[in-house]
């Protein structure tokens, strides 16, 4: 499995592990030079969304991959964390809907999260 879709597959359980909403993941490494895959979701609150956060830097560290940037961690309401192959959004439910990341990168591909976790 190459080391994408295992850094997307952990970012996936640590956000669903902490009930994350309507986690998505965009494969837009056909559209983008940013990175493989974009994974987006929501928190109800901004401690969810920091407990969301710490758990996805938490599963992807202990895994051995390096946090390159995080953004945004002391708002709490658009914090990204950049690990070069992926990058994780995790937005408080309003500015979800106002920056609509989804819409934005519709030319990537969405994975179903089947696919995504079973492993080749």
């Amino acid at each position: 499995m190459d080391q994408a879709k295992k850094m997307a597959q952990l970012a996936y359980k640590a956000l669903d592990d902490k009930k994350g909403v309507d986690i998505k993941v965009i494969d837009i490494s056909n559209v983008s030079v940013l990175a493989d895959y974009f994974i987006i979701a929501n928190g109800n609150s901004d401690s969810q969304v920091r407990a969301l956060v710490d758990n996805v830097e938490e599963s992807l560290g202990k895994a051995g991959f390096v946090l390159k940037q995080r953004e945004g961690y002391n708002g709490g309401n658009w914090i990204l964390l950049d690990y070069s192959d992926i990058i994780v959004h995790v937005f408080d439910k309003e500015n979800r809907l106002f920056y609509d990341l989804e819409r934005i990168w519709r030319d990537g591909k969405t994975i179903e999260v089947e696919s995504l976790l079973e492993s080749n």
